[in-house]
């Protein structure tokens, strides 16, 4: 099992410097740091910081009775815990970012001995990150990929027992640094989430480099707003050394130009700055989208002190991860799976589509997730519908929303009745349905999941791969 790092300091060295006020001795040793009381371990800090959906001081008791030394508060609760009066209790003014603090801290600051890429966007880090990873491993550098799709070193995937969230809470973060640094990494890719910067997972993460993709519609109630979600985007900005910027992206380029640090721009014909050979474009790649996600690789490594042309000429190796215009052909039938759940990734995965079979019927599977942006829904039907022969509409991850209202949702997008578009709630269904009737020379995208192995519905999860549903139904065609 793969759990927090655990160190050894005194609690008196852990708030040194840092803005609390303590009730009790600190002069006891700290192995670990959770915010979670059922992960708590004998010798471990909890915070009980208060969050969306619950609060931390419900369960102090518990974090206690596993073996918490001390108690970490982030506003006034002196009354509730009054009970607890030999357990040492610290007030600091933002739990996130003590934290942050203190699990950096544990694990000896294991982001100052690698070299750390951070990259960000709305669509596109997923591809980014192991596109930078597999340049270089292909230079010769040992390098670690950290994202939505999990943790790969040196391009292996690697089983670990980690929260399945693309950037991970710094808990679980720095002890997997320390794991890189002892395993001899050298270069840490990884995602960072506009989620995971606004909650303080990545304030004390050493970042070398920080890459801007691309700002589209996606977390704006999650957040509150869309400014908060740009500001959130922001604040990788400030965490860099250096930036590198997509110069096709307004708002991108909006958010770092007052940033008092180094910026270099990408586009798909320019990498930091510097326009592209033709005769070393990967042209192999399929999208202009992916063409430029490897751009932004190729700045990545230039920046890193690698030659331009010789990192380009690696470029027709990169090979798309899993989930992203993932393929499976039969019968003169190709299907793609993508991850595609925006508008804008919708949009820039079925122009590349159309682009490459330029006659070839399009049928599109999608759906939209629960608890999420409502208002992408009718955006993401307008963009279906504008770009395919036919469209179905389906469930995705529904969380503790029902279905068929999401699906309702969706369909306000569609102008008038339409004979090409198709409601199916059960996606697995839905899948099936669509290959069954597809024919030579059709395209097949299902999206929306992508790599994930499971769908989520009310508070349960159950195994669900878009892939293995799509193989199974196309080979079973005669």
């Amino acid at each position: 099992m793969f759990g927090k790092g655990r160190g050894l300091l005194l609690l008196s060295e852990l708030v040194k410097d840092w803005p609390c006020t303590v009730k009790g001795s600190i002069g006891v040793d700290v192995l670990g740091v959770t915010e979670r009381s059922g992960a708590v371990k004998q010798g471990d800090l909890f915070v009980a910081r208060k969050g969306k959906a619950d609060d931390g001081i419900f369960h102090v008791e518990e974090a206690i009775r596993r073996g918490a030394i001390a108690i970490v508060m982030d506003r006034n609760c002196k009354a509730e815990l009054s009970r607890y009066p030999t357990v040492p209790i610290i007030t600091v003014p933002d739990g996130r970012k003590f934290l942050s603090h203190v699990s950096a801290k544990l694990s000896g600051n294991p982001s100052e001995l690698l070299t750390i890429i951070a990259v960000t966007g709305t669509n596109g880090k997923t591809t980014v990150t192991h596109f930078v990873g597999q340049l270089l491993h292909e230079m010769g550098a040992k390098a670690a990929v950290i994202g939505t799709t999990g943790i790969y070193m040196n391009g292996e995937k690697c089983v670990m027992d980690l929260p399945d969230m693309t950037t991970l809470p710094a808990e679980y973060l720095h002890p997997l640094l320390k794991k890189c640094v002892e395993g001899g990494i050298t270069h840490v890719i990884m995602e960072a989430s506009s989620l995971g910067l606004s909650t303080s997972r990545l304030d004390h993460c050493d970042i070398d480099i920080g890459v801007f993709l691309n700002i589209g519609v996606d977390h704006y109630e999650e957040h509150g707003s869309k400014q908060a979600y740009l500001a959130a985007k922001q604040l990788l900005a400030n965490l860099s050394k250096e930036i590198i910027v997509n110069q096709d992206d307004e708002i991108c380029i909006e958010l770092v130009k007052n940033a008092s640090k180094p910026t270099y721009r990408y586009n798909v014909n320019m990498t930091a700055d510097v326009a592209v050979p033709k005769e070393l474009y990967p042209t192999a790649l399929l999208g202009r989208h992916n063409k430029s996600n490897a751009m932004a690789a190729v700045s990545v490594l230039m920046r890193l002190g690698y030659d331009q042309k010789e990192v380009l000429a690696h470029c027709h190796k990169l090979i798309l991860p899993e989930g992203r215009l993932q393929q499976i052909e039969h019968a003169g039938i190709k299907v793609y799976i993508d991850y595609a759940h925006t508008p804008d990734a919708l949009q820039t995965v079925l122009q590349s589509l159309i682009e490459e079979f330029t006659d070839c019927p399009i049928i599109t599977v999608f759906g939209c997730g629960g608890n999420r942006d409502r208002g992408k829904r009718p955006e993401m039907a307008k963009v279906a519908v504008s770009l395919s022969t036919k469209v179905m509409i389906t469930s995705d991850n529904p969380r503790y929303e029902d279905p068929n209202a999401i699906i309702r949702d969706v369909y306000s997008g569609i102008e008038g009745e339409s004979s090409n578009v198709f409601i199916e709630p059960n996606r697995r269904k839905a899948i099936e349905t669509v290959i069954a009737a597809a024919k030579e020379g059709d395209i097949v995208l299902i999206a929306g999941k992508g790599h994930e192995k499971t769908q989520l519905i009310g508070g349960e999860s159950f195994h669900f791969s878009d892939y293995e549903i799509a193989k199974e139904a196309i080979l079973g065609k005669k």
